[in-house]
């Protein structure tokens, strides 16, 4: 396990504050937990104070964070210095995480990360302008599109030399990007050659509720399927007897004392 630790002395702020809307967020969050237990905040906070100074967290934003929450200040360094999330020095104004797992690997994160030792430097290295710094990362989720970035928060995927290229130097230049796939293809769909979700009925919203009356018609026809199933399993019903056939009526019987006197 790597050993993290803050930034040395000579970059660290003197002092760090959240801005009038992160303190009202923060406040917000932390009235979501009750009464004694608003150290679970903290993670929250953590990565909003990061957000706000350039993607990296100083030493006196963990400490303003540990008052806000009431807690011991190494309580909240050591949750900065467990999760890799959290930037203890440095990262640039772009922070470019590589992913290097196998997808990415047999798609060419080799050459993505030898641009990245030529146009930043290595490792956790801030380029002489300050606008990048990179480090090479696990598994970021999105393999089908391989092999792909996470610059500060966002995803940049199918990548080759030369758009990756061309990425930097707009970020560099302040240009406007594409996020998402290079190529210009929707999510994760087939690069070419598509053979499927070729009618765009099935996902462009025209036959919303289609579904549901295809369901009900196949209920309905699961529902006659069994009515005549069990009008075939029953017996046929016996004739009804005929008129002579059915049973006289009784005659009265006489008992004695019932008769007319003589």
């Amino acid at each position: 396990m790597s050993v993290r630790r803050l930034a040395p002395d000579p970059v660290q702020p003197k002092s760090f504050a959240f801005t009038k809307e992160n303190a009202a967020w923060a406040k917000t969050v932390i009235s979501k937990f009750p009464p004694g237990r608003q150290a679970s905040a903290v993670i929250a906070l953590l990565w909003r104070a990061q957000e706000q100074h350039d993607y990296w967290l100083p030493k006196a934003a963990i400490e303003t964070v540990g008052e806000m929450l009431e807690m011991p200040t190494i309580r909240v360094l050591e949750i900065a210095t467990f999760y890799s999330m959290f930037n203890l020095a440095p990262v640039g104004q772009h922070f470019v995480q590589v992913c290097g797992t196998t997808p990415c690997r047999l798609r060419g994160a080799e050459k993505i990360i030898g641009i990245c030792r030529k146009e930043i430097g290595e490792e956790r290295h801030v380029s002489d302008d300050g606008a990048f710094a990179w480090l090479e990362v696990e598994c970021l989720g999105a393999c089908c599109n391989a092999p792909m970035v996470q610059i500060n928060n966002d995803f940049y995927e199918d990548l080759d030399e030369e758009n990756f290229t061309r990425l930097l130097s707009d970020l560099r230049a302040g240009k406007p990007v594409r996020k998402g796939s290079q190529t210009g293809r929707s999510a994760s769909e087939p690069a070419r050659d598509r053979k499927t979700l070729q009618d765009g009925a099935l996902y462009d919203g025209s036959a919303i509720g289609g579904w549901t009356k295809a369901f009900a018609d196949r209920v309905k026809r699961a529902e006659a399927a069994r009515k005549a199933a069990a009008e075939a399993a029953a017996p046929p019903p016996t004739a009804a007897p005929s008129p002579a056939a059915e049973a006289k009526p009784a005659r009265a019987s006489k008992t004695p004392g019932n008769g007319s006197a003589k």
